[in-house]
């Protein structure tokens, strides 16, 4: 099994991973947003092309990104293939007994490939520019103004920083569990669908526990330490917004200006 990227840090000095996590969370949300402004070959390719600007600036090898893909790709080829097989717009391209083939489908299956491409490809760099810890105070500061509706923010904040830190753990549990069952005999890639669903059972009752233990174990380590919520809390890196998180911002309007513009 392939190492999920999503959800790891990777210490770096790059302007990405010099930005404030404040305005990283923000440029991603909006990213998210201005996604579906793209609706033509033009758009798009500017998506493809920004998404290449900022994994260049961050120094992440495009080839790791790639390779931290692959638990994915089933998804994205299943998308592909929905579309390509159930749009029945534009011109008929290729028809085989039952399978017919539009322009139209294909056309939005490859959209909606680059689109989860560059939302994919974003959101890693978020994670792998910004550790645990600056995600978590950047979402708190962000979600401050919820306070005054009574929201508890800081264990908001908490809770989503330690799911994204989880991601890559429990996949690393799973890859040692499969290994250590195929080790057994047990073979979880060949044979119908049906006995290959069957193996994946006895796979499942291990990760579950390996998952608990371990969510009672940061449990116990916050409790000794003297965890008691975010009322009274402190910190010892200070956020500090500068000119590369407004350039950054600005970036992203300008990006997103641009693809108004280019909008058919």
């Amino acid at each position: 099994m392939e190492k999920m990227i999503f959800g790891r840090f990777m210490p770096g000095d790059s302007f990405v991973h010099k930005l404030d996590p404040r305005s990283k969370l923000l440029f991603v949300f909006a990213f998210i947003i201005i996604v579906f402004l793209a609706n033509n070959p033009v758009t798009y390719a500017a998506l493809f092309v920004f998404t290449l600007l900022v994994i260049f600036v961050s120094r992440i090898k495009l080839y790791f990104l790639i390779n931290g893909l692959k638990p994915v790709i089933i998804l994205m080829a299943f998308t592909f293939l929905l579309h390509i097989f159930f749009t029945k717009e534009g011109e008929l391209l290729y028809h085989w007994k039952f399978i017919s083939i539009y322009e139209e489908g294909l056309k939005q299956g490859i959209f909606i490939s680059i689109r989860f491409l560059v939302l994919v490809f974003m959101t890693s760099i978020l994670t792998l520019t910004t550790s645990p810890i600056s995600i978590t105070d950047g979402l708190e500061v962000l979600l401050n103004p919820f306070k005054k509706l009574k929201l508890p923010v800081h264990e908001l904040a908490l809770m989503m920083s330690i799911s994204l830190r989880f991601i890559p753990t429990l996949m690393d549990e799973t890859d040692k569990i499969m290994k250590a069952q195929m080790a057994r005999g047990s073979d979880l890639s060949t044979g119908p669908i049906k006995e290959r669903v069957k193996a994946v059972v006895p796979l499942l009752v291990p990760l579950f526990v390996s998952a608990f233990k371990r969510a009672e174990d940061l449990a116990t380590a916050m409790e000794v330490r003297g965890y008691r919520g975010g009322e009274g809390r402190t910190r010892y890196r200070q956020l500090k917004w500068d000119s590369k998180d407004t350039l950054a911002i600005l970036l992203l309007v300008a990006m997103t200006a641009l693809l108004i513009i280019l909008r058919s």
